[in-house]
């Protein structure tokens, strides 16, 4: 997930914790899974996991799938709800969100790291069109806004687009639209 202004006080909050964030992103990216599984793949406690997989559902950011059997219950991120207004932030808010953005980058930078490291075992074409890239533009506040909104376009189209063909592989598509130039005086 990654961590906006449009994220709920309380799910800002949920994720501002190490275990969590990660949690919701193994969910995001590997899909469904159990507590034991989460446990596994993060190198932590089941009883953790189980813990933190509770606050995350109670924040409305993952749900119980329903497929699990008995006490194996297996967890899902949630659909994002659409873009709402801002929330006014206090400063436990500010705080969390910050640690939020900066626990995604080092996130992006583990990910970033292990496709530099093994980017060589995959074929011509994937090297060719994955890893990382910059390209600066010239925008206004109102093309800005159109900019991201044509990106997350773009990302609701291919977000499934592979599904079902035995060459499809997920790719985990990161942006960040930074400035360049100091903010404006004022």
């Amino acid at each position: 997930m990654s961590p906006s202004r449009s994220t709920g006080s309380d799910q800002l909050r949920a994720l501002a914790h190490p275990l969590r964030s990660r949690l919701l992103a193994q969910l995001r990216v590997h899909g469904g899974a159990t507590a034991t599984e989460l446990a596994v793949a993060l190198g932590t406690h089941t009883g953790a996991t189980s813990y933190h997989l509770r606050r995350l559902a109670e924040a409305g950011l993952i749900e119980d799938t329903g497929t699990g059997t008995g006490r194996r219950r297996v967890w899902a991120a949630a659909e994002p709800a659409g873009r709402a207004e801002p929330e006014p932030m206090d400063e436990d808010d500010l705080a969390a969100e910050q640690w939020l953005q900066r626990d995604y980058v080092e996130h992006f930078a583990e990910r970033a790291g292990a496709w530099i490291d093994d980017s060589a075992s995959w074929p011509d074409t994937w090297q060719e069109h994955c890893g990382l890239a910059d390209h600066a533009v010239l925008v206004t506040t109102e093309q800005l806004t159109a900019l991201a909104a044509e990106m997350a376009e773009v990302m609701e189209r291919y977000r499934r687009a592979g599904a079902g063909s035995p060459g499809a592989r997920r790719v985990a598509a990161y942006t960040a639209l930074l400035p360049v130039d100091p903010p404006p005086a004022g």
